[in-house]
């Protein structure tokens, strides 16, 4: 989101959280078991939704596979492997209850995506309705919006302190946020402000917690250039943070859906993706539209870019295609989206061959950004595709 802007000058703000915010430990187990049943079995169907509060953890959704998986067992290993593992803290692996409410997925929406071959390849009807969007820019090296990018790396790295230095006094839960501000060519200038909110000890004082994460977290991820004396950096601005967790906050699937794209920069369909099969196109075509606007600024023929992709439910191809540079394509829209079009295919069965979406993977994406991480092995982060464009635009 694009805020106050004056004389030209305009802020963008971005948050992200760790993998212990009670949000995204729901988008862990969805996407866990999700990991489990494509590991069984690949064609496996699975849309699943967990909602945990206190000391209980609600698992439904609709699952068809020939996989035989104990959710409520997969559950308790991510719980304990993002380190909810201490007991008398409000929630913990061992004694959180767990409840599933599991079935087969509707023969309604089965029907639509189930389309058998069409030219002797698998044909795949979308399993929902809605636009899909995927979004590049210049502004960093993976091609991703500088605040969505620098704010997911600071709750990443708030989190492999607390688990590789093994910090005692730092727990599972804890928020990042960052404001830049860019000038009025739409070009990042400086940070104006740094927000870390970190799970604490009871023990701790706020003084040696606010220099502590200065000195580990901030310091190693942003660099001095992005800072003025002008520059705000908050430590806990509450002074305290000692409850956290599902113990604090319930937390449920698919509420953090701009953490996980493009930090409040670029369009979202509405569509979260965690516990969602890739047969979901409000997943895997959101995954196809960023793989196509990375490589379109990757080729040098936008610095910024934006793809609309617009499905039906049941259709093997989206209604709509639509491409917007804002004015930064070297050559007009219209034409970019003509040889994108040759380029790549946009069918379900297509985008999931092309993407790699049957194996299990995501697990990796459900924190810290589905996209952006170009060294966790996801398809749709290469920029493969990039000198193919450049050679046809010109």
């Amino acid at each position: 989101m694009m805020e106050g802007q004056k004389k030209g000058a305009y802020y963008v703000t971005s948050e992200s959280v760790t993998e212990g915010h009670p949000d995204k430990l729901c988008d862990q187990i969805a996407d866990g078991i999700l990991d489990a049943y494509l590991e069984a079995d690949s064609s496996s169907r699975v849309a699943v939704e967990v909602m945990a509060s206190q000391d209980t953890v609600m698992i439904a959704g609709e699952i068809t596979s020939k996989a035989q998986v104990d959710p409520a067992k997969k559950a308790r290993e991510i719980i304990r492997r993002i380190g909810y593992v201490e007991r008398g803290k409000g929630f913990d692996a061992e004694s959180c209850m767990i409840f599933t409410n599991i079935h087969d997925q509707s023969p309604d929406i089965s029907i639509g995506v189930t389309r058998g071959e069409q030219g002797g390849r698998e044909a795949l009807g979308g399993g929902d309705q809605g636009i899909m969007y995927g979004y590049a820019v210049d502004e960093t090296e993976c091609l991703m919006p500088l605040p969505c990018y620098l704010a997911n790396r600071l709750s990443e790295q708030l989190a492999y302190v607390r688990k590789a230095q093994k910090v005692d006094f730092l727990y599972p839960d804890g928020k990042t946020q960052v404001t830049m501000k860019y000038n009025e060519a739409g070009e990042p200038v400086s940070i104006h402000s740094i927000v870390v909110s970190a799970q604490h000890s009871e023990e701790i004082s706020h003084k040696i917690l606010e220099a502590f994460i200065r000195c580990t977290v901030i310091d190693p991820i942003v660099s001095s250039k992005w800072l003025t004396p002008e520059t705000r950096i908050y430590v806990n601005p509450t002074g305290r943070f000692v409850i956290g967790g599902p113990a604090a906050d319930t937390g449920v699937t698919g509420r953090k859906i701009m953490v996980d794209t493009y930090g409040t920069v670029g369009k979202h369909g509405g569509g979260a993706f965690s516990g969602k099969d890739p047969t979901k196109v409000d997943r895997s075509a959101a995954y196809m539209a960023r793989y196509v606007a990375k490589n379109v600024v990757a080729s040098g023929l936008a610095k910024r870019c934006e793809l609309s992709l617009a499905f039906v439910i049941g259709r093997i191809e989206p209604e709509a295609i639509a491409i917007n540079t804002f004015g930064t394509g070297t050559i007009p829209d219209s034409h970019i989206e003509e040889i994108i079009k040759n380029v790549f295919s946009f069918g379900v069965a297509d985008i999931i061959s092309e993407l790699d979406l049957r194996r299990p993977q995501y697990l990796k994406t459900a924190a810290y950004g589905h996209f952006g991480r170009i060294n966790q092995g996801f398809r749709w982060e290469e920029t493969d595709k990039a000198w193919i464009l450049k050679q046809l635009a010109y």
